[in-house]
């Protein structure tokens, strides 16, 4: 398993990656939170560490950004022991907060805690294969079908199609959609959110003007209707 520690305190981060190396863990560091946005958008990592006080973009604000395309396991680390401050932190996405200092070997059995306790309820969410209607999204294979037929997509509209579909009835904003789909580094405008949508449409949609599947909810963004 692979463990994403971000911090900016280094000393503290090697001696966090040492003890879970220990356990056998893989472990990559980070040092502030817009670094860890973007290492968190590989999908790579089973659980992340994460500080609250950092250079760039804070630990909360990392926080619900990963959230917005990520449910992977975040343990917040902070100095403040206030519980204003527990509760922003799990107000933000975080699954467990730890101040400093702290113990290590706690550390170690909440992060082995979490990690089983992820592996629990996400153990049904394996597929390979997602189907909504005649709609096939074939993850491993990174194709779509409709009605048995592959769809040709590109690399953006197959990325775009996966979001929406793996959340179903949730609806996100064309902002949301740039940032988790294109990343908070581009510098498109949002119309191009539209363009790929309306692509989208009218290569998986039996009438692109009335869309079964992707839909539009007026003044806030796009869902997809499971």
């Amino acid at each position: 398993m692979k463990i994403l520690v971000v911090d900016d305190e280094k000393l503290l981060v090697k001696g966090i990656k040492f003890n879970l190396e220990h356990e056998g863990y893989q472990v990559e560091c980070a040092y502030d939170g817009r670094a860890a946005v973007e290492l968190a958008r590989s999908g790579d990592y089973s659980l992340i560490i994460l500080d609250v006080m950092m250079p760039e973009i804070d630990g909360l604000e990392a926080c619900m950004r990963i959230r917005e395309f990520s449910d992977v396991p975040i343990i917040m680390l902070t100095a403040k022991s206030e519980d204003t401050d527990k509760l922003m932190g799990f107000d933000s996405g975080a699954d467990d907060y730890m101040t400093k200092p702290f113990n290590i070997l706690e550390l170690k059995a909440r992060v082995k805690a979490l990690l089983k306790r992820a592996g629990a309820a996400h153990s049904a969410d394996k597929r390979e294969e997602i189907t909504i209607g005649n709609l096939t999204l074939d993850q491993r294979e990174h194709v779509v079908r409709r009605g048995g037929e592959s769809v040709d997509l590109t690399a953006k509209e197959y990325d775009l199609l996966e979001l929406l579909m793996k959340h179903p009835r949730r609806v996100y904003s064309r902002e949301m959609l740039m940032n988790i789909v294109w990343g908070y580094e581009y510098q498109g405008d949002f119309r191009t959110v539209d363009v790929h949508v309306r692509r989208l449409r009218e290569k998986i949609e039996e009438n692109p003007a009335e869309p079964e599947y992707i839909r539009t909810k007026w003044g806030v963004g796009y869902y997809f209707k499971g």
